[in-house]
């Protein structure tokens, strides 16, 4: 069975460029491969974070569904074949949009067929990694209720640590299945480690590592160019690299 990890944290800290990082460190240092990504956030910009384009979402194949299955076939053989068009082929990766979320209106039928879509093309993977919406009430409905490991990423300020703690309180009100979790303090700058160190142990928060801010990022960002043109001596790519290889069990 794969291994299955996830991030989470509240909107704008950089968990998904965290989560590309993940797999930047599975293909370069871990030789693992192929792995796939899961962008299970609406605002999907995954694809950007990693230089591929999406074709189409698994959102949009549960609209299709409601009127474009052809005449002869099932809808479970037409949903399956759809999802595996889905499937963005990447060097060392192959990545899933999930697009639209549930919701009102939402087609339960296609969303239970999602589901089981999902959960059998993830035992293809040794390694799956799922790149959630801000937040936590919403955690990977349509990829996992079982986690191998959770990142909350965090930014160094004091109400992003606070958001952290609530991801982890509500993880245990949620009575969800992570074997592992950890709290990332991402675009930490200099002095930050011991400030909010003892910031964190006030507030009951345990810190796994920190990632520095670096201007080679933004630059990159700015200029649309995907995580692995990064050089891996870069601070973001080195620090994070040292937190997956202290925290990732075998």
């Amino acid at each position: 069975m794969p291994k299955i990890i996830a991030f989470a944290g509240k909107g704008g800290v950089g968990k998904t460029t965290i989560g590309g990082i993940l797999l930047r460190y599975f293909i370069e240092e871990r030789k693992e491969g192929p792995i796939l990504a899961v962008d299970a956030d609406p605002n999907s910009n995954l694809n950007e974070v990693l230089g591929v384009d999406v074709r189409s979402t698994i959102g949009e194949a549960r609209e299709l569904m409601k009127k474009d299955v052809p005449q002869g076939m099932t809808k479970d053989v037409w949903f399956e074949y759809k999802v595996h068009e889905a499937i963005i082929e990447g060097k060392g990766f192959d990545l899933l949009v999930m697009g639209r979320p549930e919701g009102p209106g939402c087609y339960c039928a296609a969303n239970s067929l999602a589901k089981q879509s999902i959960e059998t093309l993830k035992k293809n993977y040794p390694f799956v990694v799922v790149d959630n919406e801000a937040g936590m009430e919403h955690m990977s409905r349509l990829v996992t209720q079982d986690l191998d490991y959770l990142y909350v990423v965090s930014d160094p300020s004091p109400r992003g640590l606070l958001t952290a703690k609530r991801i982890i309180e509500l993880i245990k009100e949620l009575n969800l299945n992570i074997k592992d979790w950890y709290i990332l303090v991402n675009r930490a700058r200099e002095n930050d480690e011991r400030n909010i160190a003892g910031l964190a142990q006030d507030k009951g928060i345990k810190i796994a590592g920190f990632i520095r801010e670096d201007i080679a990022l933004i630059k990159a960002d700015g200029e649309g160019e995907s995580i692995f043109s990064m050089p891996k001596e870069s601070s973001v790519i080195s620090d994070a690299y040292s937190i997956f290889a202290k925290t990732l069990k075998g």
